[in-house]
């Protein structure tokens, strides 16, 4: 029976994750003739492409980031009974905030397969504004946070530019299903308060592009932004897991600037931090992908 390589599927993983064949290399101890090595055979195995690739980089296809769900899985699996195996149970208590951008249909569930993988890990977990959950963080609030940056925008000093990354998404304009832009009118924006970072770099770059729009409605949340989306009050920019039921990319041509991409990461680890919380880190990057 034909399966795939556990040490090919720990590879595509670190590639997508490094968004390079040469940034994952030091990361599964390759070079980086032998990461494509692996790469090629994983996808002769898979029959299609996995990834796609550009002179920014990697991405995913579509039959990548299926394949990647199931590696991820498979990969806490195999770590997982290696720990228990060795005595290497992870118990303990954690808090953790994540922001309100990082997969909002999902993140419910992928909470709930954490707790049954670990059943032993008390989660405490916090929905939060990136910003607050930095401050929040700094202050010892929580023992690991998840917060989101924009491509091209300085991260702050403790993020970090080496801040391990877990998910990478695009930006998009969304709107309510169907929905296309007037021309000649201002753009009806949606967004969440200006403290938020994304509505500070949307505002940015509409100014900048000299696209003239009307601030329409602000949401207190992600939750409330998609309702106002598929009530079809304006558009939005946000990340694209953000597309939920009524809510739908904006058809070109739509005349709005184009979106870089967001990178999902955890804050950097805290001086002193404990082996529980460093191991309980890992365990959440394989599993909240």
């Amino acid at each position: 029976m034909q399966t795939f390589d556990l040490e090919q599927l720990r590879t595509l993983a670190a590639v997508i994750d490094a968004g390079s064949l040469t940034a994952a290399a030091p990361r599964v101890f390759l070079s980086q003739s032998s990461v494509s090595e692996q790469i090629r055979k994983l996808e002769e195995r898979a029959g299609q492409s996995l990834l796609t690739r550009s002179k920014a980089g990697v991405a995913p296809t579509e039959a990548g980031t299926r394949l990647l769900a199931y590696a991820r899985r498979i990969l806490a699996l195999s770590d997982e009974a290696f720990r228990d195996l060795h005595g290497e149970t992870l118990q303990g208590e954690l808090r953790l905030a994540v922001t309100d951008y990082f997969r909002p249909g999902d993140l419910t569930r992928l909470l709930g397969r954490l707790g049954e993988s670990y059943p032993q890990v008390r989660l405490h977990v916090s929905i939060m504004k990136s910003d607050a959950l930095r401050a929040a963080y700094a202050h010892g609030d929580f023992d690991v946070g998840l917060a989101m940056n924009v491509a091209g925008t300085s991260p702050s000093p403790e993020q970090g530019a080496k801040a391990p990354v877990i998910r990478r998404e695009s930006l998009v304009w969304l709107g309510a299903a169907g929905m296309r832009l007037a021309r000649g009118e201002p753009v009806r924006l949606l967004a969440l308060p200006d403290t938020c970072s994304l509505h500070q770099y949307t505002v940015a770059l509409l100014r900048r592009r000299r696209v003239p729009y009307v601030l329409a409605h602000v949401a207190s949340g992600v939750a409330g932004l998609q309702s106002a989306l598929a009530a079809g009050l304006g558009v939005a920019c946000l990340n694209e897991s953000a597309v939920c039921e009524g809510v739908a990319r904006l058809a070109p041509p739509h005349g709005l600037p184009a979106l870089p991409r967001v990178a999902f990461q955890f804050l950097p680890a805290r001086r002193g931090e404990t082996e529980f919380v460093t191991r309980a880190r890992e365990m959440l990057a394989t599993h909240l992908v």
